[in-house]
């Protein structure tokens, strides 16, 4: 039997704040609905993303699987309300959320970057309701490490100085060069080996919700002296009782791929799950046949 994608907006709200949201699963021709295979999927983005980063793959692993998708609190078209602490615990606890009032079920959480660690915190809170975890180049540091892995932000950092960075108007003049769109094209060129998918599209998801009342104060969060993080992933590998697939861009330049792969490996539980792909730091939509392909595997055999 064929399956089409329906794809929809599912209204939700955390804390009092909208949430976008998508979900899609299979369907036969017409009306009737096939069951989706094994457990439900939860995408995350990363830092400055939306749901529109997953595509490239809503419309393969939806033929199987039942398929969510979300904006986190502070970016792509969910509320940015300017009174909330935007950083690691908030993020966990919204994707803890949606698993247990909106799917209801056991949950593969798939997360990039920023996405990747809120997808790891919440896998590990979530004990049995979590199927599985899957990381895309995750970000987060580990207790044996001085600081976080470079971004792009730390590099501004040392550029400037920590001091000159907590002055609100130097934050703003960095906010407004990095929301333009030669900026953000120029940034995402850095990071995406094969540069076939940096189109307008993706360039447009990005500015657009940098322009929402209240983006500025989620771009101040990253200056922050504890950073967008919280939990040493060390410490979430330890209570994470979920199978755990690790998807590599290889060539990241911002986090430094080959030694921080070796980090993962080393404090990640021992059946964990290694792919290694020659992408960047956003493999899932520069190489999404890659990931579409290691993902579905990976979930048949687990």
């Amino acid at each position: 039997m064929s399956a089409q994608v329906a794809a929809s907006n599912s209204p939700w709200s955390y804390r009092g704040h909208e949430v976008h949201c998508l979900s899609s699963s299979p369907i036969a021709h017409g009306t009737e609905v096939a069951q989706a295979c094994g457990p439900a999927l939860l995408l995350v983005h990363g830092f400055g993303a939306s749901t529109q980063h997953w595509r490239h793959n809503i419309p393969v692993l939806s033929q199987t699987h039942e398929v969510h998708a979300l904006d986190l609190l502070g970016f792509g078209r969910s509320a940015k309300p300017s009174e909330l602490d935007y950083g690691g615990s908030l993020w966990r606890e919204q994707v803890v959320a949606y698993v247990k009032e909106v799917i209801r079920r056991p949950t593969v959480i798939v997360g990039n970057s920023l996405g990747g660690y809120a997808a790891l915190a919440a896998g590990a809170d979530l004990g049995v309701d979590a199927a599985g975890v899957v990381l895309l180049n995750a970000a987060g540091y580990f207790s044996d490490e001085k600081k976080p892995p470079k971004t792009l932000f730390s590099k501004a950092r040392q550029f400037l100085g920590t001091g000159l960075l907590k002055d609100p108007l130097v934050q703003r003049l960095i906010f407004e060069n990095l929301r333009k769109p030669s900026t953000i094209r120029r940034t995402l060129n850095q990071v995406y080996i094969d540069q076939t998918n940096v189109d307008d599209d993706l360039v447009e998801a990005i500015r657009k919700p940098s322009l929402d009342p209240g983006a500025f104060q989620v771009f101040r969060s990253v200056f922050d002296s504890r950073g967008p993080q919280g939990q040493p992933l060390d410490e979430l590998f330890i209570e994470l009782k979920a199978p755990l697939l690790l998807l590599w861009g290889s060539r990241d330049p911002w986090m430094n791929a080959a030694g921080k792969r070796a980090s993962f490996l080393r404090h990640a539980p021992t059946d964990t799950t290694e792919v290694v792909l020659d992408a960047g730091h956003c493999p899932h939509d520069e190489v999404p046949e890659q990931v579409n392909n290691a993902l579905l595997d990976w979930l048949n055999n687990h």
